[in-house]
């Protein structure tokens, strides 16, 4: 069975403006500045973000995905 995994917006290219670390969370700001943050420190300023933002896309649940192992060829 093959399942598509929804697009994301962040890649693993976008690192956390507070360490550098891989983002799962961007706040889009008013004036169209952004921020990125890894999860740890995206939890951290969650709530305060939520306040001051346009927009919030959290993708920390990407964390806990499991893909299906690739078939073993014999």
């Amino acid at each position: 069975m093959t399942t598509a995994l929804a697009p994301t917006t962040l890649t693993l290219t976008d690192r956390c403006d507070r360490c550098g670390a891989q983002a799962f969370i961007r706040a889009r700001l008013t004036g169209g500045s952004e921020l990125l943050f890894c999860a740890h420190h995206g939890r951290e300023h969650l709530d305060k973000l939520r306040a001051i933002a346009e927009e919030v896309v959290d993708e920390t649940d990407r964390l806990h995905e499991t893909r299906e192992a690739a078939p073993q060829e014999a």
